[in-house]
């Protein structure tokens, strides 16, 4: 089996770590069904949904690049398309919030095996510059998906309801899975392989957390994916409680999508000039004072025609910061721990991954039909965040003179 031409391995790449925000964005038009059906009593609990699968995502990310050094690329994410199919089947078959959301993070789990072996197949076959230019285009590319996915959940559901939106990702991974298995060969030679070891894997975190720049990037990058995680959670019940625009929220989160994207166009021109600590230092320093206005203008604004656009800007800077900070954080922590780096980025992924859910469910929760709670969390997590970059200058200061 040969491997497919670049145009086409860049559009399976894409689609597979598409899997993971298809799975995400096109479930929150449904939130509002799910709450009224599952949930009555408590419709903030909806929120669960989104957060439940990251949290599968996160515990199957820590065993997924292990396991596909050990077994190879081919039967991991098989086996995890498998996983996630079984999970949305049980999703479709669940008469309770309960078992939706346990059926969420076994697909959670499940599509970590994707999202990791094409990270792992684009390591295997490109290095250096060229894989970097090959994972802008795949990003490109990826950043369609978000843009789109909540309309297809919302044509989706007014065809069949919410529980078809279930069938649609067992249909995309099917076509997604199944092009893998006829295009693209096993990329991971058996001479390459390596056991998996629990002792490996519990050395390299205690390394990893042993180090003061790791363990402050990941602090920090499990803050920015969390504040990501509890606006995406509750940003259609903003949209619909607060502005009553839950008809229209599909296109506006696919402006939101489509400016977010921006972000790594924005982080290739200036991190060569600031470098990534002062840039995401940067970015965090404007969201405490973005959120801030926003609470600020909650409180003395009382015109919605007024409070919609500050709503607007506040809720795409959140987004436009995951992409400014998240690829920056994660180079930061992955600078002192080269020689581990397959072990430390399953782990650095499955612990700011897990962290993020910690700290995006209690401020999902908080939302009662005003987006100031959610605001509040924002701003108490990028405040905590800033303060982590300042540590993080002092050490580089401390490095320098050493």
């Amino acid at each position: 089996m040969n491997i497919p031409s670049r145009a086409e391995f860049i559009a399976l790449m894409a689609m597979i770590s598409a899997t993971v925000a298809f799975s995400i964005d096109a479930m929150l038009p449904a939130l509002p069904e799910i709450a009224t059906e599952l949930t009555p009593d408590a419709p903030e609990r909806a929120t669960l949904i989104i957060t439940s699968f990251v949290l599968g995502m996160g515990i199957g990310t820590l065993f997924a690049g292990p396991l596909s050094d050990a077994l190879g690329r081919r039967p991991v994410i098989f086996a995890g398309f498998v996983l996630y199919c079984i999970g949305a089947v049980l999703a479709v078959r669940a008469e309770t919030l309960e078992l939706v959301l346990a059926a969420r993070v076994i697909q959670g789990i499940g599509v970590a095996g994707p999202r990791i072996v094409a990270l792992a197949v684009i390591r295997d076959l490109f290095s250096g510059r060229e894989m970097a230019r090959l994972m802008s285009f795949v990003l490109l590319v990826f950043s369609l998906v978000p843009a789109i996915a909540p309309a297809l959940g919302a044509v989706i559901i007014w065809g069949v309801g919410w529980r078809g939106i279930f069938g649609s990702f067992v249909v995309f991974s099917l076509l997604i899975g199944g092009w893998y298995a006829a295009r693209m060969p096993e990329t991971h030679a058996i001479e390459a392989r390596r056991p998996v070891r629990v002792s490996l894997l519990w050395a390299a975190l205690k390394e990893m957390l042993s180090i003061p720049m790791v363990r402050l990037s990941m602090l920090t990058q499990a803050l920015c994916f969390g504040m990501l995680f509890a606006v995406l959670s509750t940003t259609q019940q903003m949209f619909d409680q607060v502005f009553d625009k839950g008809a229209s929220f599909p296109a506006w989160f696919g402006l939101i999508a489509l400016v977010a994207a921006s972000a790594s166009i924005v982080n290739a021109r200036f991190v060569m000039r600031l470098g990534m600590r002062r840039l995401v230092m940067t970015v965090l320093g404007a969201q405490v004072l973005i959120s801030s206005g926003l609470l600020l203008s909650f409180n003395t604004i009382s015109s919605e025609i007024h409070l919609f656009p500050i709503f607007f800007f506040w809720i795409t800077s959140l987004f436009f910061l995951a992409g400014m900070t998240l690829g920056n954080l994660n180079a930061l922590a992955m600078e002192p721990v080269g020689h581990i780096a397959g072990l430390a980025a399953s782990l650095m992924g499955s612990v700011s991954t897990i962290g993020a859910v910690l700290v995006a469910v209690p401020i999902g929760l908080a939302f009662t039909g005003s987006p100031i709670p959610v605001a509040i969390g924002t701003l108490s997590c990028s405040a905590v965040a800033f303060l982590l970059t300042l540590r993080m200058r002092q050490l580089e200061r401390v490095i320098v003179k050493v």
